[in-house]
């Protein structure tokens, strides 16, 4: 039997062998002032028209990310996941830390969503998953954990096994886990590029 990676929403789906996926990070206020202050009055038009220009221009998925100091994260997230679907086809990944955002993102979300995301630190996989279990969820496994980032892409590939074999304890296989090799920048790392790259084929 052949097991894709696959999410979707209510009428797409996304397979991610084969291709490549193109993951839309716009809805991020990080970095973004005029989506900061959309987002803290309330004007959730003015960020899904942002979520229907990167539809426009070619994503398969997008990210929705709402984290802002001095905000409610877990009712801003029901919003916009609400309101994406209801003008948007692509399937959303859910980009949060905040554990009610995340439930109420997932318990309202048509389809399979992808969570962005999980890492080895033990407290975190406590916690993200059994709502990946619950939901049904694809989830972003990420190659770090109480040390920080490894510089090596051994130590990297063996905490994606911790995080793989940390899931299958709750009935997540690993067809649901996408690896995230981290990418650190050149200019700090000069061979972290190699290091990405290595530990990705790897897994």
């Amino acid at each position: 039997v052949i097991k894709y990676t696959r999410v979707s929403s209510l009428n797409q789906t996304v397979t991610f062998e084969g291709q490549i996926v193109v993951c839309g990070e716009r809805l991020n206020p990080t970095g973004k002032k005029k989506l900061k202050a959309a987002l803290k009055e309330g004007r959730y038009d003015e960020c899904v028209v942002e979520g229907i220009k990167q539809q426009q221009a070619g994503a398969d998925i997008l990210d929705v990310n709402v984290g802002l100091p001095d905000v409610d994260e877990a009712e801003m997230m029901k919003e916009m996941v609400v309101r994406l679907q209801n003008v948007c086809a692509l399937p959303l990944q859910i980009d949060t830390g905040n554990l009610e955002a995340l439930e109420n993102a997932l318990r309202l979300y048509n389809g399979k969503p992808m969570v962005n995301s999980v890492n080895g630190k033990l407290d975190s996989m406590e916690s993200v998953f059994p709502l990946i279990q619950k939901y049904g969820s694809v989830v972003v496994g990420l190659c770090l954990d109480e040390s920080g980032i490894p510089s090596t892409s051994k130590k990297r590939l063996a905490i994606a096994q911790k995080i793989v074999q940390k899931a299958q304890e709750y009935g997540i296989q690993k067809k649901d886990i996408v690896i995230d090799g981290l990418a650190m920048t050149i200019s700090s790392q000069p061979d972290g590029a190699l290091v990405t790259l290595d530990t990705l084929q790897k897994v």
